[in-house]
């Protein structure tokens, strides 16, 4: 620790001997023992003075977890723009009879719209909690499926009654593909309510009893069979879900076992979606037929490969209905406050997609896309690196001085209001809404999150890979800083907890200290 310690740049003035300095009281946090074994990586920089305010290994690459979004969304938010919306379009292939017959299919097509849920506010704006229920958090209120029904009712004022054809969700633009590694979410250019169910378990009265279950959406596409039990108070909180099995019908039978404890309250959980597609499809169905459209062909299982013959019939003569997503403004407010990673993921894919307009290969030409762009804003690449959009790939590799500069120049931008108040505010919202509270500095650090952690097997215990945070201090002077603070390879007991109580409010500490303490 103290071979660390030395390589601090901070000068050795009286100011940095203060004990009420910012370079001591990083010091008094790095040296608590659960940190023992850890690299830290830090930089406060003064976007007044374009001077560092105190450095720590600021030169070297530290894993930065999810504070990867910060270069994913800034990038999607300076080519695409604030104003962005996507647009959800269903058409028809046939003509409508005088009974209101469609004689041809329905299509949906998807546009990648991450916000198909009940987020979307009557004023346009788009609702999180805090923690997100990608992450096992609460559902919002509302109906997940509101966007779909709103399809289905639109439909229905076009006067069709029958669909003598199928129905089918067009997800060309990028076909369900690879499971995003923080929360195994399936990608896809098609999401309705992130691609989750939301489920939820509470415990019964006596060790024994059935446990009360509830999955919202409700869809006859999946199957839920409940084995939970109640366990003593004291017993450990358990799911497991069997993997999913096809039944005759095309749905999907799911049985879930484990163990909830007595008197816990109400438990929430995420259960990621196999196939989008699919999904929505079926859900769609089920919205027409509770407007009482029918639907001719039976079954909800054919899915068409190839919509390249359909395309024709993309036209505004047979579009049917429509949804406008919210700017891209609010979802970038949605990515960055609660680190969803899903919708970070598709970052790069959308740049490849609908700037590089590259459908072969999207993933390389989105980054090329970023590339270009943090080549022009005239920042030092040797200092990033970058595997994925969310920040859960092991390439992912920033130093602190890379990360600042990044931010500094940000705040140049004339879209940078944007950014910034999308990010998560010390102990008030977003990932930071439990991090410091009572911190004077709460409320003033602006700053990203991230958080990568890995099963240490051999001893029984959490690795913490990268813990990091990023973004800006609003001093109590009234400068403004931008900063990066990392801190890697912290060992600590398998809580899922840990993390935020031990390295989250660390770095939380670290952050706020900047607020108020005396600065050269």
């Amino acid at each position: 620790m103290y071979a660390l310690l030395s390589l601090a740049t901070c000068t050795t003035s009286a100011w940095a001997q203060s004990p009420d300095s910012l370079e001591a009281r990083i010091q008094k946090v790095m040296a608590r023992p659960e940190f023992a074994r850890s690299n830290f990586g830090i930089e406060f920089y003064d976007l007044e003075t374009n001077k560092v305010v105190y450095a720590l290994n600021a030169e070297k690459l530290f894993v930065p977890a999810s504070t990867t979004k910060l270069l994913t969304e800034g990038t999607v938010l300076a080519k695409l723009g604030p104003d962005y919306r996507y647009h959800t379009r269903l058409y028809r292939t046939g003509p409508i009879d005088k009974h209101g017959t469609l004689k041809g299919n329905l299509i949906l097509v998807a546009s990648g719209d991450p916000n198909l849920s009940n987020r979307i506010q009557p004023d346009g704006t788009l609702a999180f909690m805090d923690d997100d229920h990608s992450y096992n958090g609460p559902a919002l209120p509302g109906d997940p499926l509101a966007v779909i029904k709103d399809f289905a009712a639109q439909v229905s004022a076009k006067g069709i009654r029958k669909i003598e054809g199928r129905v089918y969700v067009d997800a060309s633009l990028m076909p369900d593909g690879e499971h995003e590694g923080g929360t195994g979410v399936t990608l896809s250019s098609i999401i309705v309510n992130d691609n989750i169910l939301d489920l939820t378990a509470k415990a019964g009265e006596k060790v024994g009893d059935p446990v009360a279950f509830g999955v919202s959406p409700q869809t006859s596409y999946f199957h839920f069979i409940n084995a939970l039990t109640t366990g003593p108070a004291n017993s450990k909180l358990l799911f497991d879900a069997m993997d999913p099995a096809e039944r005759a019908d095309g749905s999907w039978e799911i049985t879930f076992s484990g163990n909830v404890p007595q008197g816990t309250g109400l438990h929430t959980l995420a259960y990621q979606i196999p196939s989008p597609t699919q999904f929505a499809t079926a859900v769609l169905r089920e919205a027409l037929q509770a407007r009482g459209i029918e639907i001719k062909p039976k079954k909800s299982s054919a899915v068409s490969k190839d919509f390249s013959s359909f395309q024709h019939f993309y036209i505004p003569e047979n579009q049917v209905a429509e949804h406008i997503s919210s700017p891209l403004s609010e979802e970038i407010k949605i990515t960055l406050k609660v680190s969803q990673n899903l919708h970070a993921a598709m970052g790069p894919y959308f740049l490849g997609l609908l700037v590089a307009k590259d459908v072969k290969d999207p993933l390389s030409a989105g980054f090329r896309i970023e590339h270009t762009f943090l080549t022009d804003a005239k920042l030092d690449l040797t200092g990033a690196s970058q595997g994925d959009g969310a920040g859960g790939d092991w390439a992912d590799l920033f130093s602190p001085e890379f990360m600042c500069h990044y931010l500094a120049y940000w705040k140049t931008r004339p879209d940078f209001p944007i950014l910034f108040n999308a990010l998560p505010i010390l102990g008030k919202d977003g990932t930071l809404a439990k991090i410091q509270k009572d911190n004077p500095g709460a409320g003033h650090v602006f700053a990203k999150t991230g958080t990568f952690a890995a099963e240490d097997k051999l001893n029984s215990r959490l690795m913490l890979n990268g813990k990091g945070l990023a973004g800006y201090v609003q001093t109590k002077s009234g400068k403004t800083l931008a900063f990066a603070a990392y801190v890697n390879h912290t060992s600590m007991a398998s809580d899922p907890d840990n993390a935020q109580k031990i390295a989250g409010q660390a770095l939380g500490e670290i952050a706020a200290a900047a607020y108020d303490a005396p600065l050269p």
